[in-house]
């Protein structure tokens, strides 16, 4: 996976997938691709409600059911997300909070504007390119000090494996 922060405040990421375009899009839009490979190593999506269309929300819940990762074993972590603009088998752009089980945003915790463009490789793979925009530097600096960088690694390296699966 390649990184990089522009203008202090948005991170990109870019990874090349061994599957078709369709099947990495596809995967990030039903809630059954979903749930096996969203969050890090030793978590699972226990709930996973997905209205994938424009303005619609993603609702989820990540658990560690790991008992190897400590103090984070058994922690939920709510997220929620509000789709903006969805272009079939191409592009996603939601708003990704931290969330509660009702799906209120929680306070004091950064906003990610999420960018995810799936762009056809020649020999059946994909490049994903993500691009995360923050309100502030401080809130991308705060998303990198709670391990976001390792997570997401852990993540693609699980959507990776999935998309390998379906194949």
């Amino acid at each position: 996976m390649i990184s990089r922060i522009e203008n202090e405040r948005e991170l990109v990421l870019e990874r090349v997938f061994d599957a078709p375009r369709s099947l990495v899009f596809q995967a990030f839009s039903k809630a059954e691709h979903l749930k096996h490979w969203w969050g890090p190593r030793g978590w699972t999506l226990t709930v996973c409600n997905i209205d994938f269309r424009p303005g619609g929300v993603w609702h989820y819940c990540m658990k560690c059911m790991d008992e190897n990762q400590g103090d984070f074993f058994g922690f939920e972590s709510w997220g929620k997300a509000v789709y903006e603009e969805i272009v079939q088998g191409e592009k996603i752009v939601y708003v990704d909070f931290f969330s509660d089980a009702e799906g209120n945003e929680a306070s004091g915790m950064p906003s990610t504007r999420v960018t995810l463009e799936f762009h056809e490789l020649e020999g059946g793979k994909t490049k994903l390119l993500n691009r995360g925009q923050y309100d502030s530097a401080e809130s991308l600096q705060k998303v990198i000090d709670m391990g976001m960088m390792q997570g997401i690694t852990e993540t693609w390296d699980r959507l990776a494996e999935l998309v390998a699966d379906l194949k």
